[in-house]
């Protein structure tokens, strides 16, 4: 039997929450082998960031390398890339290696509000990584911020932000609206020819520390196991849903915990 298998490229979350900790949780949940590319390595926990530092560039391509030179990738997530040299270094070794999806997280700001991309880095973003997204998954301050425009608070307004965003050269833009307001998130599905509303009940909790990582994350676990993008994202909303519904469940920090990860399991 294959194993279906994903690779992270993201930072490294010492708390556990986010970043490549939560990634390959969320992996795990979904049973898919995870693999992993350390980008920066941060000191956060669920009250903020307190540090970051950088893994240098070429060591980035050294791990990639490595990944894909043995074990065979069904699906990539790119998360925290921090800078320009970093996004180079990821786009380059995609371009080598070709790997059929790629789930890119433009990761701006940590859910604590410290920002985690460089601004000189948001055009190489735009200009070399996005264009090899089979998806990419902002939510909507990050859509707003990649077309250095205002936070879309209209449905109309998402809508022009999406196909902009699409027009990049991304196959596909899930914009996400955890940040909006009332009581449904809903999240819109732009794939060139079609728009797909995908509304859930806005849970009350203050536990959502790594929620873009780990759906980002379980959208890939679900391409990697040859599920197509819509089932995939619905999967993936599902789950997310429930992890935050039992993110109460934990009792971990002070600030914005965690979510339940392996709320089917316990």
């Amino acid at each position: 039997m294959t194993t279906p298998v994903a690779l992270t490229i993201a930072g490294s979350d010492c708390s556990g929450g986010a970043g490549i900790q939560a990634d390959l949780k969320t992996f795990a949940a979904f049973g898919v082998y995870g693999a992993s590319v350390v980008t920066a390595l941060t000191a956060q926990n669920t009250q903020g960031v307190t540090g970051i530092h950088e893994v240098p560039a070429e060591f980035v391509t050294a791990q990639i390398e490595a990944v894909f030179s043995d074990l065979a990738v069904d699906a990539v997530k790119v998360g925290m890339v921090a800078r320009p040299s970093t996004i180079q270094a990821i786009a380059d070794a995609l371009k080598r290696w070709t790997p059929k999806h790629v789930v890119v997280d433009p990761v701006m700001v940590a859910t604590s509000g410290d920002r985690l991309l460089a601004d000189d880095a948001v055009g190489t973003l735009r200009q070399e990584l996005i264009p090899l997204a089979s998806l990419i998954t902002p939510n909507l301050p990050e859509a707003a911020a990649l077309l250095d425009e205002e936070i879309a608070t209209s449905e109309a307004a998402i809508e022009r932000q999406g196909e902009r965003l699409l027009a990049l050269g991304c196959q596909a833009v899930l914009i996400k609206g955890g940040h909006g307001q009332g009581p449904e998130s809903i999240d819109y599905l732009f794939d060139g020819a079609r728009t797909l509303v995908l509304a859930a009940p806005r849970i009350a909790t203050r536990n959502t520390h790594g929620t873009g990582c780990s759906l980002s994350s379980a959208i890939a676990a679900g391409l990697a196991r040859a599920e197509d993008l819509e089932t995939a994202v619905r999967t993936a909303k599902i789950w997310i849903e429930t992890a935050i519904a039992n993110a109460d469940r934990f009792s971990v920090g002070h600030g914005h915990g965690p979510i339940h990860h392996f709320h089917r399991f316990y």
